[in-house]
Protein backbone atom coordinates (compact mmCIF):
# COMPACT_ATOMS: atom_id res chain seq x y z
CA UNK A 1 0.00 0.00 0.00
CA UNK A 2 1.15 3.61 -0.77
CA UNK A 3 2.63 5.48 2.78
CA UNK A 4 1.09 8.50 1.81
CA UNK A 5 -2.12 6.90 1.84
CA UNK A 6 -1.62 4.87 4.90
CA UNK A 7 -0.73 8.28 6.73
CA UNK A 8 -3.86 9.92 5.56
CA UNK A 9 -6.17 7.29 6.85
CA UNK A 10 -3.93 7.13 9.69
CA UNK A 11 -4.34 10.55 10.62
CA UNK A 12 -8.15 10.87 9.40
CA UNK A 13 -8.84 8.37 12.38
CA UNK A 14 -6.30 9.54 14.66
CA UNK A 15 -7.93 13.54 14.66
CA UNK A 16 -11.43 11.91 14.27
CA UNK A 17 -10.61 10.08 17.48
CA UNK A 18 -9.18 12.83 19.20
CA UNK A 19 -11.88 15.65 18.84
CA UNK A 20 -14.87 12.67 19.74
CA UNK A 21 -13.29 10.61 22.31
CA UNK A 22 -9.82 10.51 23.48
CA UNK A 23 -9.87 7.69 25.59
CA UNK A 24 -10.06 5.75 22.00
CA UNK A 25 -6.71 6.48 20.97
CA UNK A 26 -5.05 3.78 23.55
CA UNK A 27 -5.47 1.72 20.52
CA UNK A 28 -3.15 3.43 18.76
CA UNK A 29 -0.12 3.63 21.70
CA UNK A 30 1.97 0.59 23.32
CA UNK A 31 3.88 0.47 26.83
CA UNK A 32 7.08 1.77 24.87
CA UNK A 33 5.56 4.63 22.95
CA UNK A 34 6.65 7.96 23.92
CA UNK A 35 4.39 11.53 23.49
CA UNK A 36 6.26 14.91 23.48
CA UNK A 37 3.54 17.36 24.32
CA UNK A 38 5.04 21.34 24.22
CA UNK A 39 8.14 19.60 25.59
CA UNK A 40 7.34 17.63 28.09
CA UNK A 41 8.27 13.81 27.36
CA UNK A 42 5.41 11.09 28.60
CA UNK A 43 6.11 7.25 28.48
CA UNK A 44 4.04 4.45 27.67
CA UNK A 45 0.17 3.85 26.72
CA UNK A 46 -1.47 4.49 30.07
CA UNK A 47 0.41 7.80 30.70
CA UNK A 48 -0.02 9.70 27.02
CA UNK A 49 -4.01 8.63 27.64
CA UNK A 50 -3.70 10.04 31.01
CA UNK A 51 -2.02 13.49 29.53
CA UNK A 52 -4.73 13.39 26.44
CA UNK A 53 -7.61 13.05 28.52
CA UNK A 54 -6.92 16.05 30.74
CA UNK A 55 -5.74 18.52 28.35
CA UNK A 56 -7.30 22.16 29.64
CA UNK A 57 -9.91 21.98 27.01
CA UNK A 58 -13.41 20.26 26.42
CA UNK A 59 -14.05 20.61 22.71
CA UNK A 60 -11.46 20.51 20.13
CA UNK A 61 -11.36 20.56 16.49
CA UNK A 62 -8.30 19.85 14.46
CA UNK A 63 -8.00 20.65 10.42
CA UNK A 64 -5.60 19.44 8.64
CA UNK A 65 -3.33 21.64 6.33
CA UNK A 66 -0.71 18.93 5.16
CA UNK A 67 0.73 15.59 5.46
CA UNK A 68 3.92 14.27 4.39
CA UNK A 69 4.79 10.65 5.28
CA UNK A 70 8.51 8.68 4.17
CA UNK A 71 9.41 5.40 5.05
CA UNK A 72 11.11 4.99 8.38
CA UNK A 73 13.78 1.99 8.04
CA UNK A 74 14.61 0.16 4.97
CA UNK A 75 12.77 -3.11 4.28
CA UNK A 76 10.62 -2.64 6.27
CA UNK A 77 6.52 -0.53 6.24
CA UNK A 78 7.51 1.48 9.52
CA UNK A 79 7.00 5.47 8.41
CA UNK A 80 7.54 8.87 9.49
CA UNK A 81 4.32 10.86 9.56
CA UNK A 82 4.55 14.87 9.71
CA UNK A 83 1.14 17.26 10.39
CA UNK A 84 0.41 20.57 10.38
CA UNK A 85 -3.30 22.24 10.76
CA UNK A 86 -5.01 24.24 13.20
CA UNK A 87 -6.85 23.42 15.88
CA UNK A 88 -10.29 24.64 16.86
CA UNK A 89 -10.67 24.82 21.09
CA UNK A 90 -13.70 24.89 22.71
CA UNK A 91 -16.10 28.19 21.94
CA UNK A 92 -12.90 30.06 21.03
CA UNK A 93 -13.20 31.51 17.36
CA UNK A 94 -9.19 31.80 16.17
CA UNK A 95 -7.41 28.66 15.27
CA UNK A 96 -4.03 27.93 16.86
CA UNK A 97 -1.58 26.57 14.70
CA UNK A 98 0.15 23.19 15.09
CA UNK A 99 2.30 20.90 14.30
CA UNK A 100 2.45 16.99 15.08
CA UNK A 101 5.06 14.17 14.22
CA UNK A 102 4.31 10.27 14.26
CA UNK A 103 6.89 7.56 13.74
CA UNK A 104 4.57 4.27 12.91
CA UNK A 105 5.53 0.94 13.55
CA UNK A 106 3.93 -2.18 11.80
CA UNK A 107 3.11 -4.58 14.10
CA UNK A 108 0.24 -7.03 13.82
CA UNK A 109 -0.94 -6.31 10.34
CA UNK A 110 -1.44 -2.42 11.45
CA UNK A 111 0.37 -0.09 12.77
CA UNK A 112 1.10 1.66 16.20
CA UNK A 113 2.36 4.82 17.48
CA UNK A 114 6.17 4.55 18.50
CA UNK A 115 7.18 8.54 18.24
CA UNK A 116 4.32 11.02 18.92
CA UNK A 117 5.73 14.88 19.10
CA UNK A 118 3.38 17.82 19.12
CA UNK A 119 3.78 21.73 19.43
CA UNK A 120 1.65 24.61 19.07
CA UNK A 121 2.84 27.19 16.48
CA UNK A 122 2.57 30.23 17.73
CA UNK A 123 3.12 33.76 16.29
Amino acid sequence: MDINAIARKFTDFYYQTFDTERHGLALLYKDESMLTWEGQQILGVNAIIEKLTTLPFGKVQHQISTVDAQPSVPNTANLIVSVTGFLLVDEDSNPIRYSQAFHLVSSDGGYYVYNDIFRLNYG
